[in-house]
């Protein structure tokens, strides 16, 4: 029985349910989850960020890299990257039996985005039904996929960053825009789109943020039957059924980005599922650690508490004497022109009494001090970096022109292609980072999952249907 005023819509010339699988970063979301949600009605999601290819007896390929220099890397990272992509999207079209919808999710700024989707359009003609794109401000998405004439849904957090898309390149393509999805900036997993005009730890009601997206959008000539896709906090669908058939904010689809991360086939490690289940309110951290500059949420975990620590090890410097600054640093450094204030060298000695023996610049003029071990880490993370994002804070690589950002390497930061491809691939899950919506907890509330019951990916969506 379907929850009441929840219809289907027309997507890619087939009905489907308005609901759409969020398709989750580096392996988190593949072909077998993705094709069983398109089997089941909704839209299934494959995530095109370095999805996994396989060996011929249909074991995961590993990611190894044989090029010395980065450029070299990132060349091998592109065509990884459409293998898997390809590799993935056959075989959800296959799950689906070649009838269910299949976007496919990529990251603009993620390393070789452009070469990436043209790569996977190319060999997956006819397979895919739409692309979905967000973490950055992707004005060519309508031009590819008009290209290859599939739909595309980009992915805004305010009315203004739909504007600003539409009037820029979007409108040229207007027949195939396919929905808008508007990610909550506070709510949602992995990265966020918080402006600097919006307070972190102060969340706002999505309501009227998509009130003014689709007044936008009917300004902008848009029809209220391209769907606005409301993404991040969704879990039981009656909890929002004032935004179901309502004239104020059109057609309006769910993405459910959390809640597919414990069902039988999700890809993630057990270990995973099984932390899910133990998540408390509050556990999931909205931080800025990440190396594309973005907010991003994950679970809090030894692996983003230690990020955290860091950080809090740090005081700022100058390379004179001047203000505040009167006293030079005399642990952690060579040479003497770091200039701090008192209270702040005494801070550094202690921690350098407690074996944080070496400080490590940052590009905001500050030091960090790390133990010897983190510090070699660091380091080695830097110099195996592989170019996976377009600007990374972490490596200062960027993917075009010089290859640099011209900005000093962030040690605060972290290598992300290295933590996400071990979270998705191992059962170390502590020390890596854990990318989860701020929902996650409800796994522990929601009596749909007690007795460790792990539903399939048809029973989660029959479920959601009935409105829980």
């Amino acid at each position: 029985m379907e929850f009441k005023g929840l219809k289907p819509i027309l997507y890619g010339g087939r009905e489907v349910w308005p609901l759409i699988e969020g398709g989750k970063g580096v392996s988190a979301t593949n072909h077998a989850s993705s094709g069983a949600w398109a089997a089941a009605g909704g839209i299934g999601t494959v995530s095109a960020v370095n999805a996994d290819s396989y060996d011929p007896d249909g074991k995961i390929v590993p990611q190894t890299y044989a090029e010395l220099t980065r450029q070299g890397r990132h060349q091998e990272l592109i065509r990884f990257a459409i293998d898997g992509a390809v590799e993935q999207v056959r075989r959800a079209f296959e799950l689906s039996n070649g009838k269910g919808a299949i976007n496919i999710n990529i990251l603009w700024e993620m390393g070789g985005a452009q070469p990436i989707l043209e790569g996977v359009l190319e060999r997956t003609r006819g397979m895919v039904t739409g692309v979905t794109c967000g973490a950055g401000m992707p004005y060519r998405l309508s031009e590819i996929a008009a290209r290859f004439n599939v739909s595309y849904l980009p992915i805004v957090s305010s009315a203004r960053a739909f504007r600003a898309l539409w009037k820029r390149a979007y409108h040229k393509f207007s027949e195939l825009l396919g929905a808008v999805v508007y990610e909550d900036p506070w709510l949602a997993g992995g990265h966020n789109g918080l402006s600097n005009a919006e307070n972190p730890l102060q969340p706002e009601d999505p309501y009227p943020r998509v009130k003014a997206l689709r007044e936008t959008m009917r300004a902008e000539g848009v029809s209220d039957d391209v769907p606005i896709v409301m993404a991040g906090g969704v879990w039981f669908l009656r909890e929002w059924a004032n935004w179901i058939d309502n004239p104020e904010l059109g057609t309006i689809a769910f993405q459910f980005g959390t809640r597919p991360l414990l069902t039988e086939e999700s890809p993630i490690p057990q270990t995973w599922k099984d932390r899910l289940r133990t998540l408390e309110p509050g556990d999931v951290l909205l931080h800025r650690f990440s190396p594309t500059g973005f907010y991003s949420s994950a679970v809090r975990n030894p692996f983003l508490r230690a990020l955290e620590a860091r950080s809090e090890r740090q005081i700022p410097y100058s390379r004179v004497e001047a203000g505040e600054h009167t006293v030079q640093l005399d642990v952690g450094v060579r040479g003497k022109n770091f200039w701090v204030a008192p209270a702040d060298r005494d801070r550094a000695r202690k921690w350098h009494a407690a074996g944080f023996t070496d400080a490590l610049r940052t590009p905001d003029d500050t030091v960090v001090f790390v133990a010897p071990e983190e510090r070699a880490l660091i380091q080695q993370d830097q110099k195996e970096c592989m170019g996976c994002l377009s600007h990374c804070g972490f490596s200062a690589w960027k993917d075009h022109d010089d290859f640099t950002t011209g900005r000093l390497a962030d040690p605060r930061s972290f290598c992300i292609q290295k933590t996400l491809q071990a979270v998705a691939h191992t059962e170390e899950i502590e020390n890596n980072l854990m990318f989860a919506g701020h929902s996650a907890y409800r796994f522990k509330q929601d009596p749909f999952y007690s007795n460790n019951f792990t539903p399939t990916v048809k029973q989660l969506v029959d479920r959601i249907l009935s409105g829980d």
